[in-house]
């Protein structure tokens, strides 16, 4: 059989040198769960290619799109010469994404890349790995270079994992990365770059580059029953305290496939893959400065159903958002005031006010950290110096012990499942950093929601419902009549053998299935 009768997606023009074989480019059609669509502008960008049904033009495309084949998905990678607005290349990728087919590069990948404002931000966490990787290069003498990647991969191997993490953040096929040296190493500049301006040594690149790239779209499915949907599962199985241990993670994928969802546990490194999938959940302890923002970000923007959302992430992981949005709507919280890092004088009013002793905290703290209780001014000044290395203000709140904490877990503005956790051994928080081995955390009892105070749970459901309609659990004290809200977690504990010690695989399946409630929704094109 020829490479021409064979539909590869990209094999080197004849007579270029090649370590790939014209078969090791054939995808097994058994195995074939993704349909691919190459656009190039005008064929001729395509010439020193071997032919192929994969490849149309922009306007063959925008004109007429493609049927899907029977169970497939349509992923579309988007070769024009050029996306500027509203040029072939953007309404390409426009139309991909209306039409329900996965494009790289995205529409939001394309405006990001218009401007340094909106793509530098990104670029900020890469400076370790850029120094890191040019140190000792011979690149470390000269002012600049440009470096080109295709699908992420470049042959300078010090800066493949540069050139992997530029790619999940700008998922594009070509990318043209400017550095330049002054005091030291930095990308000046990100841009796409185009097919027909390829050296003959660089198609041979991008033609290797792109076969890896198509054999991860045609990847063998992960089950041999096609599932209704696909669902990601996000987690760090290194992680010391994760929202969901082991078993709990197995729950969901056995109830996966009873529901018809295909759940797939993922890594951080799988963040390119995001797009063979049709929802994201997120098991790993989320920070707004970190992978899992972004794994949130991408999925929402390639029209994945996510739990939990950007928005909720943003507005869960900072306490002061919540203290504001508690006293604006005269919900009940402990007393609360602000600590800024400029305004020292105010230290002394607020322990007047606030009484000894006294918790502080910085604003995105989770599982415990970064609070601290002090018992007097010298310990308010000593903490607050200690905290305010990590953020320019902090929140002082009055202490109110109880020997337990409620959390109600809250999907889509329904309570569905209730806990009391209790303090850590010796301890008046939950969780005793300090403490060693079983007593770093307290016990935990489980119980029906019906089972809870009344109070409790409806002021759980009120403070949840003011954040979005995702999966959240609120932590809460009650002392007598007296219950406030201590804050609003999004991505909650679901641990086997504790969060689903009253409900069994049921709270899985109430999970699963508004992920199923949402996707059905979604397909018929309505919100939910």
């Amino acid at each position: 059989m020829s490479a021409a009768q064979a539909n590869l997606p990209a094999l080197p023009k004849p007579g270029t040198s090649t370590t790939l074989t014209p078969a090791s480019y054939l995808p097994d059609p058994g195995k074939a769960n993704s349909q691919l669509v190459i656009i190039v502008e005008r064929k001729e960008d395509w010439a020193s290619y071997f032919p192929s049904e994969d490849v149309v033009t922009a306007q063959e495309y925008l004109e007429k799109p493609r049927d899907n084949e029977a169970g497939k998905r349509v992923q579309v990678i988007n070769l024009c010469r050029s996306y500027k607005y509203l040029g072939h290349g953007y309404y390409c990728s426009l139309l991909a994404e209306a039409r329900g087919h996965k494009v790289i590069p995205s529409v939001r990948t394309i405006s990001e890349l218009t401007k340094k404002s909106l793509y530098g931000l990104a670029l900020d966490d890469l400076d370790k790995t850029l120094k890191k990787a040019l140190g000792n290069h011979p690149y470390s003498h000269t002012e600049g270079f440009t470096l080109s990647l295709y699908f992420g991969k470049t042959d300078l191997e010090p800066l493949q994992d540069l050139a992997r993490q530029l790619f999940e953040a700008f998922p594009s096929p070509i990318l043209l990365v400017e550095f330049r040296n002054s005091d030291a190493w930095h990308i000046a500049e990100i841009k796409s770059g185009a097919l027909h301006k390829l050296r003959d040594d660089q198609q041979d690149q991008f033609a290797n580059s792109l076969d890896g790239f198509s054999r991860k779209i045609w990847r063998q499915p992960r089950s041999r029953r096609v599932a209704r949907y696909d669902l990601a599962i996000l987690h760090d199985p290194q992680e010391a305290l994760p929202p969901s241990n082991q078993k709990a993670l197995e729950g969901f994928i056995r109830v996966g496939k009873t529901l018809g969802i295909d759940v797939e546990l993922i890594e951080r490194k799988d963040y390119s893959r995001l797009a063979e999938y049709d929802a994201l959940l997120i098991r790993e302890t989320t920070s707004v400065d970190n992978h899992t923002y972004r794994f949130a970000k991408k999925a929402e923007s390639e029209g994945l159903v996510v739990m939990d959302d950007p928005a909720s992430i943003l507005r869960c992981t900072n306490k002061v958002y919540l203290a504001d949005l508690l006293k604006s709507h005269q919900l009940g919280m402990p007393a609360t005031e602000i600590l800024y890092k400029d305004r020292p004088q105010d230290f002394e009013q607020i322990s007047e006010r606030l009484g000894f002793p006294l918790v502080l905290k910085i604003p995105d703290g989770c599982f415990s950290r970064g609070v601290i209780k002090v018992e007097n001014q010298q310990a308010l000044l000593k903490a607050s110096a200690e905290l305010f290395e990590h953020s320019v203000l902090l929140l002082a709140q009055e202490f109110f012990y109880t020997e337990y904490d409620w959390r109600i877990g809250v999907l889509n503005r329904k309570p569905i499942f209730a806990c009391q956790y209790f303090m850590s051994k010796g301890h008046w928080q939950i969780y005793n950093h300090k403490a060693i081995g079983s007593d770093i955390n307290g016990e935990c009892r489980t119980l029906a929601v019906h089972e809870a105070p009344r109070a409790v749970v409806e002021l759980a459901v009120k403070t949840a419902n003011l954040i979005g309609d995702g999966l959240y659990g609120v932590d809460l004290k009650q002392s007598g009549d007296k219950v406030v809200v201590i804050e609003v977690n999004d991505n909650p504990n679901m641990d086997a053998g504790i969060e689903d010690a009253y409900l069994k695989d049921d709270l899985y399946t109430l999970v699963l299935e508004e992920f199923i409630r949402r996707l059905e929704l979604k397909r018929r094109g309505q919100a939910w």
